[in-house]
C-alpha cells in the first residue's frame, strides 16, 4: 500500500484504506489488504491516516476506522467498515476492480 497523493485524490478513483495507528482492528485489516496485494503482485489500495485528515474525514462523513472507501468518477460509492474476511474484500475487488481478474 501507499499513501493517497493528491494527484490520485484529483482523480477521483481509487480505493483508500482509512486507519489510525493505533487501531488493533485497523491493523488486521490492514494484514488482510496487504494479503490481497501480495498475491496480486501490486499496488490495489491506498491509504490515509485518518488523525492527519481530520477535513477528509468530516467532508466524506468516514464513521470510523478501519474504512476501506471506494471511490469511482468522483463519487463514493461504498464505505466499507466490516472488513470481515479477505473473500469478503474480493467481493468488493471484483465488482470495482473486476481488471485484477482478467488473465493476460
Amino acid at each position: 500500500m501507499q499513501e493517497l497523493t493528491t494527484k490520485q485524490l484529483n482523480d477521483g478513483d481509487y480505493l483508500l484504506y482509512i486507519y489510525t495507528p493505533f487501531c488493533g482492528t485497523c491493523a488486521l485489516a490492514r494484514t488482510m489488504l496487504e494479503k490481497i496485494e501480495q498475491v496480486h503482485k501490486e499496488t490495489i489500495f491506498y491509504e490515509m491516516n485518518a488523525s492527519l485528515y481530520p477535513e477528509f474525514m468530516i467532508e466524506n462523513q468516514v464513521e470510523s476506522v478501519p474504512c476501506l472507501l471506494i471511490m469511482k468518477d468522483h463519487q463514493i460509492k461504498e464505505k466499507v467498515y466490516a472488513f470481515q474476511s479477505i473473500p469478503n474484500i474480493y467481493g468488493y475487488l471484483m465488482e470495482y476492480k473486476p481488471e485484477l481478474f482478467v488473465k493476460n
